[in-house]
């Protein structure tokens, strides 16, 4: 087996390595743990760097819970090097690794950079170079029967649709299918992520399947050149397998296990966990959806069925064109009647697809396949919303996505750290690493989260005492411990935290005027240079559109432009300021003078009404706890978390992180968050921190003058 063609080392890297015999099946074996801190160091020389002592320290932690079948939670700040920190006893272990990220950015910096040159750099030692693969989901990787065949029809007209139908050959999406098709020829991967420049879900969605639509390697006529299957075998003869939050979340809770058996998982970026696997266990039954289903299955089904499932269709969007958006308890007496009609049609669709199988000629098993798809989808998302469960949230959304009149119903679960406590820590040790995972100073709310009770954390430091027998078994105790191996960075030395105390408390109105004269004299005194952070995209246009009346600095605004264009838009020029939401404040990263200048308007609290955050807040209170601290601040403290670290990217930055929200001072929750963001010099002086900024901006780079911009 070879590793993907990205992971593959350049020659002369190879050539330059020191070659050692290397060690047969019976010899590969752990290396002790007193070589974890020389393994470590052969590692960063190969990178060109310099191990850190949060890095040695993280290293030792996780081969310790390697050896003792304990679980760990590591806080590593940026600049720490986690991801060596946790390569480099992952495959001293010996045994197969999973790791989990949450985004694509890490998951290519693991696979092209970290391990190639990890794996290298410890040959010599291991006397083996362990293989690793990338593994990701189905409906990831390009299909080749669609590629080569075609993709089934949802109009019934014929089996499958032609280009023309997808707005011909000049059209967009037309021509986006046309090249897709030319790359299933060229790529190695089928890889989605591997296509420049991308194109559209739209596109994509004719060239690929979810697993329920795929025909299976055996009947498949492209199944031994099938690019997902491909994926698969790699990932069950690799030593590392580099996977998503997504899988993870499959592999655990659905009892499918898609990713193969490994001895130790590592999920990086943490903080993201309960979200993508919230996510994961998230259902939805819209009028799009059953409208689909319909269409699919009027080609194979019997009439009886289809007409069944068109009438409950039909039901169903009338009701939910005045449906009013938010939580519903217990469905009400018609719209269950809607769903059970939906329910028992798409019951009847499944099983009159299931009689005419033998009938089917072989040209029309995609779209037999397709049509059950989406029946048993169907089938199961009412089930569920009618199970009426006490472990379920449903609720009713509008969105842009489902049309102006219409809204779709929504189910998801109470809580994930059940399901992470049963799905994830049994016969084998877990390493939860990320930069934010201490909350108020404290590791135990993310880790209750995500499955690990309080009552079994262990010391943070190691004592002589052996492993705890029940860390493995049928009813598992997950006993874990939580450790901060810091950040290089100087925090208190590099910047400072303002908290503008004099401000008024924001309220739900967005137009804040002292708070927009704040932000334009802050910005006059960094002389641009700001990252600035809402809670909300009216609030981040307001303040755009108030900025670029007052201010001669250049305003970018998440969504004028991909965000890739505009961070690195705003990367390259030092004067220009960027505004956006949510994927600003934790998918930014822009070392040096061009973001001195971190913004947040308010503490990011969820918004009141929603469901799911205020089902679960509820049930908090009703169990005696705290439900606002729990949820409400915990979500919010991760976020602002996440925000004030987009400063400090780097050993020599500088700057201010200026939070526009008095209660961060005022209010007794406000010590919370406080502690909860990096050890920043803290102070609610404005003239301190105009001062500051100025003489940050006279010491840094020169900048180009820029024109005024209305």
């Amino acid at each position: 087996m070879t590793n993907d063609s990205e992971s593959q080392l350049p020659a002369d890297a190879a050539e330059d390595s020191e070659e050692a015999p290397e060690a047969s099946e019976a010899e590969v074996a752990a290396v002790p743990r007193a070589r974890i801190p020389e393994l470590l160091h052969a590692a960063v020389a190969a990178v060109g760097g310099v191990e850190r002592p949060g890095q040695v320290r993280m290293s030792e932690a996780v081969a310790d819970a390697v050896d003792s079948g304990e679980h760990l939670l590591v806080q590593a700040g940026t600049g720490t090097g986690k991801s060596l920190a946790y390569l480099v006893p992952a495959l001293a272990h010996g045994d197969r690794v999973v790791i989990a990220t949450a985004t694509l950015a890490l998951q290519r910096q693991l696979v092209e950079r970290d391990l190639p040159r990890t794996v290298e750099a410890l040959h010599p030692v291991l006397r083996r170079r362990p293989l690793f693969a990338m593994l990701k989901g189905r409906s990831n990787y390009l299909c080749l029967h669609r590629a080569n065949e075609g993709t089934p029809s949802d109009e019934g007209e014929g089996l499958f649709d032609p280009v023309d139908a997808l707005g011909g050959p000049t059209g967009k999406l037309g021509q986006d299918v046309l090249r897709l098709r030319d790359w299933a020829d060229e790529t190695e991967t089928g890889d989605r992520d591997d296509l420049t420049p991308g194109v559209s879900d739209k596109a994509w969605a004719q060239l690929a399947v979810t697993s329920k639509e795929c025909l299976g390697a055996t009947r498949c006529a492209y199944g031994q050149e099938c690019f997902a299957e491909k994926a698969r075998e790699r990932a069950k003869l690799a030593d590392v397998v580099v996977t998503n939050h997504a899988m993870l979340a499959i592999d655990a809770i659905e009892g499918a296990p898609v990713l193969p058996e490994h001895g130790l998982l590592i999920v990086d970026e943490a903080h993201e966990l309960v979200n993508r696997v919230t996510g994961a266990a998230t259902a939805e039954l819209t009028v799009g959806a059953v409208n689909r289903a319909v269409k699919r299955a009027a080609r194979l089904a019997n009439e009886k069925a289809v007409d069944a499932l068109q009438a409950a269709a039909e039901n169903f969007h009338g009701l939910m064109e005045t449906a009013q958006p938010g939580r519903v308890e217990e469905l009400p007496e018609y719209l269950a009647y809607a769903v059970t009609a939906i329910r028992d049609a798409s019951r009847q669709v499944i099983t009159s697809l299931g009689e005419t199988r033998d009938k089917a000629l072989s040209d029309e098993d995609a779209v037999r396949k397709q049509a059950m798809a989406s029946a048993e989808t169907l089938h199961e998302t009412a089930e569920r919303l009618l199970g009426d469960s006490e472990y379920d949230v449903v609720w009713i959304e509008r969105s842009d996505r489902f049309g102006m009149g219409t809204a779709s119903l929504r189910v998801a679960p109470l809580s994930v750290s059940g399901l992470l406590r049963e799905g994830l820590y049994k016969e084998r040790s877990v390493v939860l690493t990320s930069a934010t995972l201490k909350l108020g100073g404290d590791f135990t709310g993310v880790a209750a989260s995500v499955g690990l009770p309080s009552e079994a954390r262990l010391p943070d430091e190691r004592g002589p005492a052996d492993a705890p027998e029940s860390a493995f078994g049928e009813d598992p105790v997950p006993h874990w411990r939580g450790i901060d191996v810091g950040s290089p960075f100087k925090y208190p030395k590099q910047g400072i935290l303002y908290v503008a105390r004099h401000l008024t408390d924001p309220g739900r109105d967005p137009e804040r005027p002292d708070m927009l004269d704040e932000l334009a004299e802050l910005i006059g005194a960094a002389g641009g240079r700001t990252l600035g952070l809402f809670s909300s995209m009216r609030g981040a246009q307001t303040a755009a559109e108030a900025m670029r009346e007052r201010l001669d600095n250049r305003i970018l605004l998440q969504g004028e432009d991909t965000l890739g264009e505009l961070i690195r838009d705003f990367a390259s020029d030092a004067t220009t300021c960027l505004f956006g939401t949510l994927s600003l404040w934790q998918g930014v990263d822009v070392p040096g003078s061009a973001c001195q200048l971190v913004v947040m308007d308010r503490i990011p609290f969820p918004r009141p009404d929603d469901p799911l955050m205020s089902a679960r807040q509820k049930d908090v209170e009703q169990r005696g706890g705290n439900g606002f601290m729990a949820v409400a601040a915990t979500h919010a403290a991760l976020l602002l978390a996440q925000g004030a670290g987009r400063l400090v990217r780097a050993a020599d930055d500088r700057g201010v992180v200026a939070v526009l929200d008095p209660r961060v001072e005022t209010k007794r929750y406000g010590s919370f968050f406080r502690s909860s963001m990096p050890e920043f010099w803290y102070t609610t002086d404005r003239n301190q921190v105009r001062r500051s900024l100025a003489a940050i901006d006279a010491s840094a780079e020169p900048v180009r003058p820029v024109s005024k911009r209305g």
